[in-house]
């Protein structure tokens, strides 16, 4: 098995890169650790806002070969950013912002995609969760053919407290939802917008899409229930790109 160059192990290596801010995706803890070491580690991760999940000895090993100590944290390819913070600079800037919120794309592979379409189409960032979201993995990086290296990414605790900011921000936040009676092509793509997509087969949090300005539906003629989310994406993308250069 081949060493993997984003899993730092150890106890004092993972508390060393927590400390320095090195950008962390998430922090993997064996099952049953206690004591102060466990403390230290849990508020750290809190403190920097790094997932922290509890998983089984086994699987721990089969992640690194050498002596992890219990603990395994996985780098971030870039460090994360927060939408309070980009979104002044895009308008001072003198841009109309085009972001995309992600909630819950677990894949990898999607998530690059997705990235990649919305550097074509001239984004300015996309929105993730903290939990229950793929991340800035070197995998998901090369899934987006290096577009997440350019693209910032915004990790937030909770979706819903920013679909609100977005909104106090004058951004307009519409949801993509199959049940929805609008569609996309009465919608007006020029103004502040933020775009929300959702997993695959459980589609969009109803907390998001209650907090959402509108929802909408991509129109569709065939029988299948929706398109992928990474397709799906680049077409509201290209959508958007196209009413703002028209």
């Amino acid at each position: 098995m081949k060493e993997r160059e984003d899993l730092i192990y150890g106890r004092h290596p993972v508390l060393e890169a927590l400390q320095s801010s090195r950008p962390v995706d998430k922090v993997f803890l064996q099952q049953g650790t206690r004591g102060d070491f466990e403390k230290e580690l849990r508020g750290l991760c809190k403190m920097m806002e790094v997932p922290f999940t509890i998983i089984p000895t086994n699987k721990l090993q089969r992640m690194v070969r050498g002596n992890h100590q219990g603990v395994v944290a996985q780098l971030a390819a870039a460090p994360y950013q927060k939408i309070e913070d980009l979104l002044p600079m895009i308008y001072e800037r003198g841009e109309t912002p085009l972001l995309l919120l992600l909630d819950g794309v677990t894949d990898v592979r999607n998530l690059g995609a997705i990235a990649r379409s919305a550097e074509v189409c001239g984004g300015h960032a996309l929105i993730i969760p903290q939990k229950n979201s793929a991340g800035l993995t070197a995998d998901a990086v090369k899934s987006s053919a290096g577009a997440l290296l350019r693209l910032p990414v915004c990790r937030e605790k909770s979706l819903v407290n920013t679909v609100e900011l977005l909104r106090m921000s004058g951004v307009q936040v519409i949801a993509s939802d199959l049940q929805a009676e609008t569609y996309l092509h009465e919608l007006k793509l020029t103004e502040p917008l933020c775009i929300v997509m959702g997993a695959e087969g459980e589609g969009i949090s109803e907390g998001v899409g209650r907090a959402a300005d509108v929802r909408f539906r991509i129109p569709q003629a065939g029988d299948i229930n929706s398109f992928n989310v990474s397709v799906a994406a680049g077409i509201l993308l290209w959508e958007a790109m196209k009413a703002r250069l028209g």
